[in-house]
Parts: structure tokens; sequence; C-alpha cells
């Protein structure tokens, strides 16, 4: 166990319960705008613990609660869940290779569990942080869903308290560092313009879906800018 920790180092484990801590709050504020919007308290529970994705469950609800039916619903969720697919690939040696690890590891596969693998090399150290990070932030967001679901009617507005802005506020902390790089930093504002343009002319949620137009982008003009790319039909007249 003590060698576990010393895997995960402490500035790890700081970074993950800094977002278990937010997540647990938007997690309640989750619960809570589902109860006051009028579902039954069993129904953020069970997405919570079947479904597990803050942004799709967040986008299900909303469209509930404006009218729109289970279809909709559904559709507006794998839209969002849609990035977790090569999330997947991504991480896949982390969840073993055996379907008894694979299965649960798929459920906890989100975007915090995969950037935190994400940062390391070694094989052992991706493998301890994803599932440290996954199942910290289940069982955080699962509770926090709770408490929020109880305190549903209590809390009327959630908005009110800024609870939505706990989540966000956590993860801009943890990528200020990265923006450090030039080229982390052109990337990041190339995918945001792009997000913000297509704000006006897409539904709440897909434009962050098009934000990895800015790795595009980054990676062309690496390409462009590193030596040695001639191809064959660059000699010089000399060559020929």
């Amino acid at each position: 166990m003590r060698s576990f920790w010393r895997t995960l180092g402490p500035g790890t484990l700081r970074d993950i319960a800094l977002v278990c801590a937010a997540d647990a709050i938007v997690g309640a504020s989750f619960g809570a705008i589902a109860v006051s919007g009028g579902l039954d308290p069993w129904v953020p529970v069970a997405m919570s613990l079947l479904v597990f994705a803050g942004g799709a469950q967040f986008a299900a609800v909303g469209v509930v609660l404006a009218g729109g039916g289970p279809a909709a619903a559904v559709a507006a969720g794998l839209v969002l869940n849609a990035r977790l697919l090569p999330f997947g690939f991504a991480v896949a040696d982390a969840l073993g290779s055996r379907w008894w690890t694979r299965l649960p590891g798929a459920h906890l596969i989100m975007d915090e569990a995969v950037a935190f693998a994400m940062r390391h090399d070694d094989p052992r150290r991706r493998r301890d942080v994803f599932w440290t990070c996954g199942l910290a932030l289940f069982a955080c967001w699962n509770a926090g869903v709770a408490a929020g679901v109880a305190a549903g009617r209590a809390i009327g507005d959630t908005g009110a308290l800024g609870l939505d802005a706990a989540f966000p506020t956590v993860l801009l902390a943890l990528v200020l560092p990265s923006l450090a790089s030039p080229g982390v930093r052109r990337a990041a504002l190339t995918g945001a313009g792009v997000a913000v343009a297509a704000t006006p002319f897409l539904p709440a949620g897909l434009p962050v879906l098009l934000a990895p137009a800015g790795l595009l982008a980054a990676a062309r003009r690496r390409r462009r800018t590193m030596p040695g790319d001639a191809t064959p039909g660059d000699a010089t007249p000399e060559e020929t």
C-alpha cells in the first residue's frame, strides 16, 4: 500500500482530491436541479450510478425538463459522450486485459481520469492513477448527487449559490500550468475559438466537441516547422 501511494505521488493525489471535491459539488447541483425540476428522486440517483457522465446527465435532464421525450434525452447524452470513444483507446492499457476489469474500467472513463492517466508514460503509474481517479470520482459524484437530491427542495435556485461554477473553475486551475507551453496555448486558443464561433449555430453541448480542431491546427503547424520534411517534388534543378 505504501508503494502504491509513492507511485501516485502527493501532487497527483492533491489534484485528484481537488477534482473530486468540485465533482461532488457539481453532483449535488445536478441532484438538486433534477428534483426541483419535478423528477422523482430515484431518477438522478439511478442515472449517476448507471450512466456516470456529468455532462450527459445534465443534457438529458435538461431535455426532459424542457418537455422533450426520452429518445431526445438519450440522443443528447450520446452526442456528448461520443468523445469518450477515442478516450477509451487512449487508456486501453490501463483497463487491463480481462473482461472483469475492462467492463468496470470502461464505466469509469471520463475526461478527468483520462487526463490524469495521460500525464504519465509508465504503464503501472498510468493504471494506478486511472483507477484511483476513476473510483474516487465515482464515489464523490454519487455521494454529491444523493446529497443534492436530499436537499433539492431546500436549496431552491442552485445557480444562485454558484454550484455550477465550481467544477469548471477547478479544471481551469489544473489546466493553467500547461498553458505555459506556446504549442499547448495555441492549440487551446484555437479550439476555444472554434467552439465559441460555433455556439450560435449549434445546440448546447455540441460546440465543445469541435474544440479538438485546435489539436489539428497545432499538429499542422508543427509539421511545417519540423526540419527534414522535404518531399521528392521539392528537389532542386541541380539534384534533377
